[in-house]
């Protein structure tokens, strides 16, 4: 097959097919009642017996990892927030919605859903969307009382094999089995990230530099439609 017969799939797939590339960014819980509870919480390790052990070790500890389990909110959808969604519509404009205050989640997640179509399929693609995005994004809705798009274009709880779904990592590792975008974008050489991941967006955010965080989350859109046109090439 040569390569305009490999367009020419792609094309024919965007004519009769509307394809929504998407990808978020979160940060952690920002209620300062919610971290002083994590910290009352901290227990010293269960092999520390001794009462002024556990009283040094607590003294020395309880701070640093009530802080690691505060970070670690960025993945639970009850606890942590959205701060940026990007999409795009087959080969359409990469579009990007950013809350610079945890106030304006609810205008990123309504920009998203209002610009799903309830009247017609839509087929949702992103990476690791199944284990993470969609679910996230479905705790957001429920927590901020945001009514979601019907399910033909917002599927509620997706399995990797169901056709409203396209996760790249699914498509290339197999359900169940894992590889990271990066990773994957460097096996077909595309694009990877340069100097920043989503590891950085929480300090991102929390310094102002939502700029970077953006253009982060816009890139990411394009490395997800890049990689799932390889797959369209193929006839997956």
């Amino acid at each position: 097959m040569n390569i305009q017969a490999k367009m020419t799939t792609i094309e024919e797939r965007y004519a009769s097919q509307r394809f929504v590339y998407f990808d978020l960014e979160t940060i952690p819980c920002q209620d300062p009642d919610y971290a002083q509870e994590l910290e009352r919480k901290v227990k010293a390790p269960g092999n520390i017996k001794k009462p002024e052990s556990i009283e040094k070790w607590l003294s020395e500890n309880r701070k640093s990892a009530a802080q690691d389990a505060m970070a670690k909110t960025s993945f639970d959808g009850g606890r942590g927030h959205i701060c940026t969604i990007a999409w795009a519509k087959n080969d359409g404009e990469i579009k990007v919605s950013h809350a610079k205050s945890i106030g304006t989640e609810a205008k990123v997640l309504a920009d998203f859903f209002n610009d799903l179509d309830e009247y017609h399929s839509e087929t949702l693609v992103g990476h690791n969307i199944v284990g993470f995005d969609v679910g996230f994004l479905r705790k957001r809705a429920v927590s901020l009382g945001m009514f979601m798009p019907g399910p033909t274009s917002f599927p509620r709880d997706p399995k990797p094999w169901d056709k409203n779904v396209n996760d790249t990592m699914a498509m290339w590792a197999g359900a169940g089995n894992r590889i990271s975008l990066d990773e994957l974008c460097k096996v077909l050489g595309i694009k990877g990230k340069e100097g920043f991941d989503g590891s950085m967006v929480a300090s991102a955010w929390a310094e102002g530099d939502h700029d970077t965080i953006k253009e982060y989350c816009r890139d990411d859109v394009w490395r997800v439609r890049e990689i799932h046109k390889r797959f369209l090439q193929v006839g997956f």
